[in-house]
């Protein structure tokens, strides 16, 4: 019977200890195991799906800065947050409702992911990584047309806002595309909740399931020289945004070294080299950003 207690104990200890383990892994954990596991979805050119992307980059160039081998675990929008945290969450609002543990596949998130309020409740962010905003993006051949631009960004936004009413807008839960963030039912319109993958957006716009779409710029970007001639932008529905890698909450040194590493990145240019491999035009947009 002791023999039995012994084992039970020893069972309970060692789940314990994989459960801390698996909990707090920080930076110097991670370099005793020896591979840092990138989670990632597949979009636009973030992360291509077959091997490359930026995320891909940045975090492969992270990963040899460490001396650490590189693991990609690819996920899904519904599941990222939980994967990283270890946490399954519901976003309501700005506000998140934590509905239980979940298991733990990454130690850091780079996909294109923005910065968001209610993320930021479960995970803790690096330094902005990338540009972005929210766009409206119609067919070419759709009696909306592109607002001109007023040089007031809220006022723009206003100006998309009112073509909406009677219009069908698709858009995405629980990420930066979600209607209700950019309160997109009050202007009348009529919101479409696409069920489908991310990267499944633009052939579902052009096949005319929507009339519109709501884009993040550089898919929006993506999407346009990828199909050229089939979409149009017709404004902006939020002002500037920013992107970053996400890091499990207490593992603030894993996200020190991601910080200084994008730091020291950007001052050996192979940061812009990036960018302009992957995403040539953003900075014509946000001209500012690494200043």
């Amino acid at each position: 019977m002791k023999t039995k207690t012994m084992g039970v104990l020893s069972l309970v200890v060692c789940l314990l200890s994989l459960s801390i383990s698996a909990f707090g892994d920080d930076l110097p954990e991670i370099k005793k195991r020896g591979v840092l596991r990138h989670l990632g979805v597949p979009y636009a050119n973030f992360v291509t799906g077959s091997g490359d992307g930026f995320s891909v980059e940045l975090i492969q160039g992270f990963c040899k800065h460490l001396g650490l081998r590189y693991a990609f675990v690819q996920t899904s929008w519904g599941n990222v947050i939980q994967d990283l945290s270890g946490k399954k969450v519901r976003p309501k609002g700005v506000e998140v409702e934590i509905l239980g543990p979940a298991p733990i596949r990454g130690d850091v998130a780079a996909t294109g992911l923005t910065i968001l309020p209610w993320r930021g409740k479960v995970i803790d962010y690096s330094t902005p990584t990338f540009p972005t905003q929210i766009w409206l993006l119609a067919r070419a051949d759709s009696t909306l047309r592109p607002i001109k631009t007023t040089g007031d960004t809220a006022r723009d936004i206003e100006m998309v806002k009112s073509l909406l009413k009677g219009r069908s807008v698709l858009g995405v839960a629980n990420t930066c595309l979600d209607p209700n963030l950019y309160n997109i039912q009050e202007t009348g319109a009529k919101v479409i909740l696409f069920q489908e993958e991310i990267n499944k957006l633009s052939p579902a716009l052009i096949r005319g399931d929507a009339e519109t779409c709501i884009y993040e710029v550089p898919d929006a970007l993506n999407t346009l020289k990828k199909w050229p001639g089939t979409l149009k932008v017709i404004g902006p529905l939020s002002g500037e945004q920013a992107m970053a890698c996400a890091f499990r909450k207490g593992c603030p040194r894993l996200r020190d070294a991601f910080n200084q590493y994008l730091v020291e990145s950007k001052r050996d240019g192979s940061y812009l080299r990036l960018l302009n491999k992957y995403y040539e035009d953003v900075l014509l947009y946000f001209p500012h950003f690494l200043q």
